[in-house]
């Protein structure tokens, strides 16, 4: 069974995650922290819980779902996992993230890119990849079958959807992700979002006002 960790953190206020089972390998997806205090509380989590990071996913790459992926890299020399059509994602952030005001690490650049479909492992659990382009260009999610949760990351919120107004948005395409690719799922898979609360697909199905 996998367990999960959320924190909220940066000033997008962002939810990361971190999976672990009965091995104590754990998962790290889309680090968001931002500043020492924060930094300090998710390496305090990994500590105590004697938990051995194994792998760093980000569902996509805007700036407060990589925040962190310099501070993993740092401390357990582990590079970041997505799709290749996210990488121009991360790049460009050098060029806004000053001007916003923002402290940006330089992330490292994968050596592992993700497919489209496809698995990925750690310890005894494994996640499986769902291609959901629209917020971002090449999106991902990951959902563990075998205890029904999906880590949605900025596709799905409660009674939300993701924005398409930044670039390599699509909103139709966002709305096709969602249905034909998120929709699938049982009715009664919690989404762990990237922002906000959890929700289910069957709710969402019934109550979501961009998709009803």
């Amino acid at each position: 069974m996998i367990k999960i960790k959320k924190f909220t953190f940066n000033p997008i206020r962002e939810n990361t995650y971190i999976l672990f089972d009965d091995t104590n390998d754990c998962v790290i997806i889309d680090p968001g922290m931002y500043d020492s205090e924060e930094q300090n509380e998710f390496y305090r989590f990994i500590k105590d819980n004697r938990l051995n990071p194994v792998l760093l996913l980000n569902t996509h790459c805007h700036y407060d779902h990589v925040f962190g992926n310099k501070f993993v890299f740092d401390n357990w020399v582990l590079k970041p996992q997505f799709h290749h059509g996210e990488l121009i994602v991360l790049h460009s952030i050098p060029g806004y993230a000053p001007q916003m005001g923002l402290t940006y690490e330089l992330s490292p650049d994968p050596e592992v890119f993700l497919t489209e479909q496809g698995t990925v492992s750690f310890g005894s659990s494994t996640l499986e990849l769902i291609f959901a382009p629209g917020h971002s260009p090449a999106h991902l999610c990951f959902y563990a079958r075998e205890d029904n949760f999906l880590i949605g990351g900025d596709v799905l919120f409660q009674n939300s959807i993701g924005r398409t107004d930044l670039p390599g948005g699509n909103h139709a395409q966002l709305i096709s992700s969602i249905k034909n690719n998120l929709f699938i799922l049982p009715d009664d898979c919690t989404v762990f979002p990237g922002h906000g609360p959890s929700t289910t697909i069957g709710f969402e199905k019934q109550h979501n006002p961009f998709l009803t």
